[in-house]
């Protein structure tokens, strides 16, 4: 077996996953949790850019303190995955967690969005 070689000066790129995603919907917000195994708080970034919310996690690799990596066959990757909002979420109470690799994003629900119940009155 001939395992091939590419030049040291060749940076290999990093895989881009999108993460698996469950969306929940209740009467005042709409719940997405994101799996990212690996990934803690310090290296998710959520942005919002105009009705695009987009999530990104980085995985820090593992290292062994003392030991130098000569060989792997496991490569990790990153994650990111992109949402087009409806108008139907205020968009300035957005709320983001992580909790033990799943982002946890609170999108609350505008107003006017919410099901409210309208009285007919007789004439």
């Amino acid at each position: 077996m001939r395992e091939e070689t590419r030049p040291a000066h060749v940076e290999r790129a990093r895989r881009v996953f999108a993460p698996a995603v469950d969306i929940v919907e209740t009467h005042e917000d709409i719940w997405v949790l994101a799996d990212m195994p690996g990934v803690n708080q310090d290296n998710v970034e959520v942005t919002l850019e105009k009705n695009v919310l987009t999530i990104r996690g980085r995985v820090q690799g593992p290292t062994l303190e003392g030991y130098t990596l000569d060989y792997a066959e496991y490569e990790g990757g990153d994650y990111e995955r992109t949402f087009t909002l409806t108008e139907d979420i205020d968009r300035e109470k957005i709320e983001a967690t992580m909790k033990q690799g799943v982002l946890h994003l609170r999108l609350p629900k505008a107003g006017p969005a919410r099901v409210r119940r309208i009285p007919v009155k007789a004439v």
